[in-house]
């Protein structure tokens, strides 16, 4: 408590998680924080990533349709082709066995006694015919075999395109129902927040005792524990993009608690209630701003009252990034409303 002004400035620091003296609690209060005001963002990109696989289904189901297609068709061409070279390759023996005729014919003309050289001529032009049909088929069979070849090898491709457009797909259908279950678990902002306010206190008891100076970080020229970190920065960069110009004096040390007791006159700086003081200040060693756990609150350089444009949204806001009001103290937020 008690009004302290600071001067904005850029972050010196990395805000984040809490630093390792701090007990786990305060981590799980930071990883909640963080949690809360992260969820929408997290949904909102994995209904982005949901969209863009629901579309790639259906691209990927296209595209073994159309593989299942290129693939019944190659079978069907082989099996045509496969018929077809069958079908040359016994026209060929036809062939072998007219031409092995004609040979056997003339070689009987020609043994023939007395011999008829009208026989001998008309078997040795059956032979030469029967010769240039079987060869002639002999090309055929091997443009044939050529074709069945060709035949095959598209076939393979078919079905290898169609096995790799099926498996494709096959892994395009299951990463969508794991990105709709990680929506489903993802949880809320308002959840997340409301674990985080359950533990605020503990995270306070905790910290306490163990506390030091390496444990706090700067956000924007103010000073805080790393555990509220970054739900402060976020809660002075969304009220600034509201048109809300917040900052504040956050953390100082019992010396200047003790400091502003004296300057506030609180009747006695170690046993008189915040209450009796001129200006309601803490009692040493029991303030959050030893802690970097509460912040009062400035805005354009001036204390915040309940007529204030920043306490108005405060009171609309804060509760999202883990500060409460302190109601006697409209300057003054905390993890605890404390």
């Amino acid at each position: 408590m008690a009004t302290a002004i600071a001067v904005a400035a850029p972050i010196v620091g990395t805000p984040g998680t809490a630093h390792a003296a701090v007990p786990g609690v305060a981590q799980n209060y930071s990883k909640l924080m963080y949690r809360s005001l992260t969820v929408d963002a997290t949904k909102a990109a994995l209904r982005k990533t949901l969209t863009v696989q629901k579309a790639a289904l259906k691209t990927r189901t296209t595209e073994v349709t159309a593989a299942t297609r290129a693939d019944a068709a190659a079978r069907k061409k082989l099996a045509d082709v496969t018929t077809a070279h069958a079908a040359v390759h016994e026209r060929l023996k036809t062939a072998e066995r007219g031409l092995s005729d004609t040979k056997n014919r003339l070689a009987r003309a020609k043994k023939q006694r007395p011999r008829s050289k009208k026989a001998v001529t008309s078997a040795t032009k059956a032979v030469t015919s029967a010769t240039a049909t079987r060869d002639a088929r002999r090309k055929r069979l091997h443009e044939a075999a050529t074709v069945l070849r060709a035949a095959k090898a598209q076939a393979r491709t078919a079905a290898t395109g169609l096995q790799k457009a099926a498996a494709v797909r096959q892994a395009a259908a299951a990463a969508i129902p794991k990105t709709e279950q990680r929506i489903a678990t993802a949880g809320t902002a308002a959840g997340f927040a409301a674990q985080a306010t359950t533990l605020s206190r503990d995270v306070v008891t905790e910290i306490r005792p163990k506390f030091a100076l390496a444990d706090t970080t700067t956000v924007y020229g103010t000073t805080v524990h790393r555990n509220v970190a970054y739900a402060f920065k976020r809660m002075v960069d969304d009220a600034r993009a509201d048109g809300v110009a917040i900052s504040g004096g956050g953390f100082r040390t019992k010396q200047r608690q003790v400091e502003l007791r004296k300057i506030n006159g609180c009747p006695d700086v170690w046993t008189a209630p915040a209450s009796s003081c001129r200006v309601p200040t803490a009692i040493p060693g029991r303030s959050l701003h030893e802690l970097g756990l509460a912040v009062d609150v400035t805005s354009d350089g001036k204390t915040l009252t309940k007529k204030t444009k920043a306490f108005k949204w405060l009171s609309a806001n804060a509760a999202k990034y883990g500060y409460v009001n302190l109601p006697s103290e409209a300057w003054h937020w905390s993890i605890t409303g404390g």
